[in-house]
């Protein structure tokens, strides 16, 4: 489900934007902007990681569990709470952040197949005021994606909240995981069930989960070595092939610009226009006519 104009909320006590109603099953992703204040939180049954966003410098007081934390926040800084931790902050200024709970199942599904760790054993640490680009990098895209409505699908999304989870457990947990190593890329055989699943599912929202398990792997590994075999994303090349079927239908039918998107798996028209001019370099309506 699109999020509308009406989900966007300017009070200041209720997130501007949330992810509430997106399906999203990974992820849970609010953004919020408050005055000067504080807030005390139960202790969380997932973990919790919150991008400042602040336009000015601001001074805010933390705890967490029994640490204890005085810094002056930036745009990009990070702080990042474990499960089983209560917490609280007070803010010397307005406040403005992004707000993400990840699912601990999901976590600890990443962290076996991905990181070959214990599922029973991971445990992320907890950080006050951190930098990280990577991190950073995903919860921007993240952003993005969530006041779009969740236009992309959730493959996207489900490839960003893997990325986000490996990076997280890599420099943030009480272990010192890798990355298992696949060379060579998919075999012939899944490439062409896959993609073929690609080819006959283009109309509906695509799961990264569904094409791993054809796979017979994890989602991580997955990705990177469908990309290893075609150069691109699971998610690019969804788009290619979309853009492809949309190519014959403009071409061969007479079908309207919004029978078209839908008929290829983009959410609206204007999706389907921008995403169509992204790859081609002209839009829809005036590939029809040349």
């Amino acid at each position: 489900m699109a999020v509308s104009h009406s989900s966007i909320n300017q009070n200041p006590e209720l997130p501007i934007v949330s992810s509430q109603n997106l399906g999203w099953e990974s992820l849970f992703i609010e953004e919020y902007q408050q005055p000067s204040g504080g807030m005390e939180f139960q202790a969380e049954v997932d973990p919790v990681i919150v991008l400042s966003l602040t336009p000015q410098p601001h001074r805010i007081y933390q705890r967490m569990g029994d640490r204890h934390h005085i810094g002056l926040y930036r745009r990009g800084d990070l702080c990042i709470t474990p499960t089983g931790i209560p917490s609280s902050y007070h803010a010397e200024g307005d406040d403005h952040y992004l707000y993400v709970k990840i699912s601990s199942t999901f976590l600890q599904q990443v962290a076996e197949e991905a990181l070959e760790l214990n599922p029973d054993r991971v445990e992320v640490m907890p950080a006050f005021q951190v930098r990280n680009p990577q991190l950073e990098q995903l919860l921007r895209l993240l952003q993005t994606e969530l006041y779009q409505g969740g236009q992309m699908g959730r493959l996207y999304v489900e490839s960003l909240a893997n990325a986000l989870v490996v990076n997280l457990l890599q420099d943030y947990s009480a272990t010192h995981p890798h990355i298992a190593q696949f060379n060579g890329g998919l075999g012939d055989r899944k490439l062409l069930e896959v993609t073929r699943y690609i080819d006959e599912a283009l109309d509906q929202d695509i799961k990264l989960a569904d094409l791993a398990q054809l796979a017979e792997m994890s989602q991580s590994h997955f990705s990177r070595l469908f990309k290893q075999s075609m150069g691109l994303s699971p998610h690019q090349y969804l788009l290619q092939q979309r853009v492809e079927r949309a190519k014959q239908l403009l071409k061969h039918t007479n079908q309207s610009l919004v029978e078209i998107a839908l008929a290829c798996g983009f959410d609206s028209h204007s999706h389907f226009a921008r995403q169509f001019r992204q790859i081609t370099g002209i839009t829809p309506k005036a590939y029809r006519v040349n």
